[in-house]
């Protein structure tokens, strides 16, 4: 091969080559006062981060519009259906819908062909969208008060409520607020209220930061590859309750649950962390304080012996009455620096080429 041929094959290799950036490799710090600093570098606004995002991001973050929704009127529309509907699908642009505080009583989809769409709450005032749709009605899925289906959705100072009535223990009553199946979405300091299956985070890379979540059982669960930054956990009711049910199927599948710096809490004791739903659900917390309402146990006992080889359960580093690791099931993971490493950057969830901060009121 001549020194001409050698030259193009070494040019293509190194452009086919992956490019990692920092911002995908820097670890999220120990030290909960640093986070801010280590968002502001590492998570930074389109201005400074043109080059870097994926291409369609980039085209539709140039191309930015506001619409306004306030029930009371002086708006573009006074409902958050009416807004959707209003953007042509096969969208290119990011819309930012602004909404106005108050409670917005109705069941909404965003459907795949309508990308790029943020809801804005205004900081400091209660934006809710609320409903009372139940597994019985819709079937578990759908149940949710919001749904999205498209990628590169944002959601920022919003309370996401389902309003259905908490099930008697031991009875079945799936009720989402919310089930995300896009993938690239990113959720800032949003509240959810639900019982049994409260979070559906089912599918696609999301990150989630200065949230609250609350629930009984499984109310957090899915196929998602999240990361939970600063979100607090908290469980209600009485008898069984489970944080996570986490829906890997396989060693293969690039998805699992991140909780850093998060706080659970709740009523009562005995609140696990996650359970097996599937074969091989992946969840780990770190940093994260645990009250005394953690069983001891730490994870639900599998129905299947056979999950006990393949599940990962894994904390780092976590602290209060209920981290305690004395009593876990013993398939809970040891995990040590460098096999936590990968759980504690934007790396897992692919974040430097499309997450962004969310837009000012």
């Amino acid at each position: 091969m001549d020194y001409i041929s050698l030259t193009i094959v070494a040019f293509l290799v190194a452009f086919a080559s992956p490019v990692v950036l920092a911002t995908d490799t820097a670890p999220i710090p120990e030290d909960r006062s640093q986070i801010p600093q280590w968002f502001q570098t590492n998570v930074a606004p389109y201005s400074q981060r043109k080059g870097t995002l994926d291409p369609s991001l980039e085209a539709a973050e140039t191309a930015r519009q506001v619409i306004t929704v306030n029930q009371k009127g002086g708006a573009n529309f006074k409902t958050i259906n009416e807004a959707i509907k209003s953007i042509p699908t096969g969208n290119k642009n990011r819309v930012v819908i602004k909404l106005a505080p108050g409670v917005y009583n109705e069941k909404v989809t965003i459907d795949v062909a309508r990308p790029f769409i943020t809801l804005l709450g205004q900081p400091g005032s209660e934006t809710i969208l609320t409903y009372h749709g139940t597994a019985a009605q819709y079937g578990t899925v759908e149940s949710a008060t919001l749904i999205v289906w498209s990628d590169y959705f944002l959601a920022a100072n919003l309370i996401i409520k389902n309003t259905a009535p908490m099930p008697k223990p031991g009875a079945q009553g799936q009720a989402l607020a919310m089930r995300i199946n896009g993938d690239k979405a990113a959720f800032y300091s949003c509240k959810f209220y639900g019982f049994q299956d409260t979070l559906c985070d089912d599918k696609g890379n999301h990150f989630f930061k200065d949230c609250y979540i609350e629930g009984t059982y499984d109310f957090i669960f899915g196929r998602g590859a999240s990361l939970y930054l600063n979100t607090q956990l908290h469980a209600v009711g009485d008898g069984l309750r489970v944080i996570t049910a986490q829906a890997r199927q396989s060693d293969t599948e690039q998805n699992g649950y991140t909780f850093l710096h998060c706080k659970i809490t709740g009523t009562g004791t005995g609140i696990y962390l996650g359970r097996s739903w599937m074969s091989h659900p992946k969840v780990i917390y770190a940093f994260t304080e645990m009250s005394s309402v953690v069983n001891p146990a730490g994870w639900r006992e599998n129905f299947n012996r056979g999950y006990d080889k393949t599940v990962f359960y894994g904390e780092y580093k976590c602290f209060g009455p209920g981290s305690h690791q004395e009593k876990r099931v013993p398939y809970t993971q040891d995990v040590d620096q460098n096999e936590v490493r990968p759980f504690l950057t934007l790396g897992y969830i692919k974040g430097s080429t499309w997450l962004l901060p969310p837009p000012k009121y």
